[in-house]
């Protein structure tokens, strides 16, 4: 029997983008500063909320985390207004505009966003204070007029294809090169455009084959998404092949993955859909992240989120052991097959995590919920 959702203490406190009494909630015609369409990318600290607006082509800052529902942003990147939209909008060219920016940090006081269809993480010297402050520097591309795939050519360790994640784990910068089918490490957060010092999921800094050009395993990838960890482990949301993989320690260089969540081993990667999916089947995670003790995974297709409790860093068990956003682990239609509340998920992407708050992009109902965590519920609803 299909245990009980019991939220693990989570419940949603607020609701940034439009409201939408009754239905789906649809992006506003034209953008404004409280508006989303599409976001795919959230980050959050003590300090702000960073939202990846993608659908929008931009990025907006809430220099304090909201606490009041529908709280419009305070600053937008990538475009000249909050009420501009488009890839590199008004005839300004790449050089301060996005192309479906999809995830997003503060590292070190600076802010990086993957650009992931210019091919490159953009960098901010410092989070800006005001709207259209240009990037400082890119990572991925010679200039910041550049946006081939692979900086024109075939891959090498200091081009991107399709970046779609970052994250620093254990002091290192980590990027989901998805079209490369890897993700690059840097040993150190650069300070200027530079080669990565190594590569999982390929046999060496010049491949990009998906699966390594063969069946899936523990060394390979589709397409990886997103990253998550800590000193004891490094956790990459394989979307692709419907699975997360997990490594001890710090890999210092290629190796197979020590732990697969969301299939039965690792030469699996089956989609299940239009199926009961459980507590241990995952349906394209894009987005994980570690939150108040769990590993938390944006099960994206199943509009849910998993929690799998932390043992010693590793999840405890291949089950996850609680539900976001679904009333059990067997079921996964969008909004609950409802229409949108405050509880429902259609289509969640990046996650975030600081503390007691949870930050989730849920961007099939264009907005972003905040949820906190106070004490165990045990009602049986999400």
């Amino acid at each position: 029997m299909t245990p009980p959702a019991t939220r693990a203490g989570w419940s949603p406190a607020c609701w940034l983008g439009a409201p939408s009494p009754g239905g789906l909630a649809l992006p506003d015609a034209s953008p404004t500063a409280d508006h989303l369409y599409a976001p795919r990318g959230v980050w959050l600290d003590d300090e702000r909320l960073i939202v990846c607006d993608s659908g929008n082509h931009r990025v907006l800052i809430w220099r304090r985390v909201p606490s009041e529902q529908h709280t419009p942003a305070d600053v937008v990147l990538g475009q000249p207004s909050f009420t501009s939209e488009g890839p590199a909008a008004n005839g300004r060219g790449p050089a301060n505009g996005l192309h479906l920016p999809t995830g997003v940090i503060v590292a070190d006081g600076r802010l990086l966003v993957a650009d992931a269809w210019h091919h490159r993480i953009l960098v901010w010297n410092r989070v800006p204070d005001e709207s259209d402050t240009p990037p400082d520097w890119c990572l991925g591309q010679p200039s910041l007029t550049a946006v081939e795939p692979n900086r024109g050519g075939s891959p090498t360790a200091a081009s991107l294809y399709w970046p779609y994640g970052l994250a620093i784990v254990a002091g290192r910068l980590h990027v989901a090169d998805t079209g490369n089918r890897r993700v690059l490490i840097w040993n150190d957060v650069p300070d200027r455009d530079a080669p990565a010092d190594l590569a999982l999921g390929q046999v060496n800094l010049t491949s990009n084959e998906e699966n390594r050009g063969g069946p899936v395993g523990p060394d390979s990838f589709r397409w990886p998404h997103a990253i998550a960890g800590d000193e004891r482990m490094l956790f990459v949301a394989d979307a692709g092949n419907h699975r997360v993989l997990g490594w001890r320690g710090r890999p210092d260089a290629d190796r197979p993955a020590d732990f697969v969540l969301g299939q039965p081993d690792f030469t699996t990667a089956a989609e299940l859909p239009h199926r009961p999916q459980g507590a241990h089947r995952l349906r394209f995670p894009y987005g994980l992240t570690m939150a108040a003790g769990s590993l938390a995974v944006a099960d994206t297709a199943n509009n849910r989120i998993l929690l799998w409790p932390l043992s010693g860093g590793e999840p405890a068990g291949l089950e996850a052991t609680d539900v976001l956003g679904q009333d059990d682990f067997d079921a996964a239609g969008e909004n609950r097959w409802k229409a949108v509340a405050a509880h429902t998920l259609c289509w969640p992407y990046g996650i975030s995590s600081h503390g007691e708050a949870l930050a989730v992009a849920d961007s099939g109902n264009n907005r972003v919920t905040l949820w906190r965590h106070t004490r165990a519920i045990d009602t049986g609803h999400s």
